[in-house]
């Protein structure tokens, strides 16, 4: 039986999916202007990555103790995108060295980062009643 927390993460996870996927095929030249997200600024993208990170991590812990085999694959994305997201925001706070800056994450990348992170938080909706 699906609870509302089942829907809040297939919610969530529509929503970062269609935040990866839109300006991904804005920059291919598809779709409106919108598409780009131009109101978010690239700053705010490891702050959400980070937290969607750790809430797919929460989540994943529920398909585990489900004895579900993909729970195990989710947390293990989670932690990755949770330090990806967390240790340039470290840096900006002038904690850790200077590759926590991660000069190689660009804008497609935070884009795939959501894209992977949503379809995962969409799986865990339903894997977690399995």
């Amino acid at each position: 039986m699906f609870t509302p927390k089942d829907f809040i993460s297939g919610i969530v996870g529509i929503l970062l999916t269609l935040m990866g996927l839109f300006p991904l095929l804005n920059s291919m030249g598809i779709g409106p202007g919108w598409f780009a997200l131009p109101w978010l600024p690239v700053q705010l993208f490891a702050y959400i990555i980070a937290g969607a990170g750790f809430y797919l991590a929460i989540e994943s812990i529920r398909e585990i103790l489900n004895n579900n085999k993909i729970g195990i694959w989710s947390f293990i994305i989670g932690m990755l995108i949770l330090v990806i997201g967390l240790l340039p925001m470290l840096h900006r706070f002038g904690i850790g060295p200077e590759w926590f800056a991660f000069p190689w994450l660009t804008q497609t990348i935070f884009n795939i980062l959501f894209i992977v992170e949503g379809v995962f938080l969409f799986i865990a909706a339903f894997a977690m009643e399995l």
